[in-house]
């Protein structure tokens, strides 16, 4: 008994034959080996892929909370103080309060005008810090121009405080003004 193993069998196809190496290639696969796809192994299907990149959030949502936040807190303000000095130019505070400490609109009438006008002011200011707030908040949760959202809350929160100041001075000086012996 020979412990020989029987020669290699040639192959019978032309097609299980490998290809020859590209001309300038060091590289040649030995006969018989196992030939790779030219590009690669392709990824099973269903296996994990780059998620694609999600588009840019629009910023429009901050962007008009903040535009309603700033017309709230500071045009708002400035031109109710604007009333205001002319309202304390007009009425006195002894006018407006009488000895038992009750208010007495009646002053006012003189300044119908202005006095409407502030009072528009003072809704409308409310009416967009409102808005503000929301979308401001919206904007927020959602991403949608988050750093102009909490600006936006922020100075719809301070609103408020912005106006009632405003007027406060402006009626102040306006009273300080027509009560002053000088003028």
């Amino acid at each position: 008994m020979s412990d020989s193993f029987p020669p290699p069998v040639p192959p019978t196809s032309s097609a299980s034959t490998p290809a020859p190496p590209p001309p300038g290639s060091a590289y040649a696969a030995p006969s018989g080996a196992y030939t790779v796809p030219v590009g690669g192994y392709q990824s099973p299907a269903g296996a994990y892929q780059v998620p694609p990149e999600a588009p840019a959030r629009s910023r429009a949502t901050g962007a008009v909370a903040l535009v309603a936040s700033l017309i709230a807190a500071v045009i708002a303000s400035i031109i109710a103080g604007i009333l205001a000095l002319r309202i304390g130019l007009a009425v006195s505070v002894d006018d407006l309060v009488d000895a038992s400490g009750t208010l007495v609109l009646a002053a006012l009438s003189p300044v119908r005008i202005e006095t409407l006008w502030a009072e528009i002011m003072f809704w409308l200011g409310t009416a967009l810090g409102v808005l503000a707030l929301i979308a401001g908040i919206i904007a927020i949760a959602r991403r949608r121009g988050r750093g102009l959202g909490i600006a936006a809350v922020v100075i719809a929160a301070l609103g408020p405080g912005f106006f009632f100041l405003a007027v406060s001075i402006m009626y102040g000086i306006g009273n300080g003004i027509a009560t002053d012996p000088l003028f």
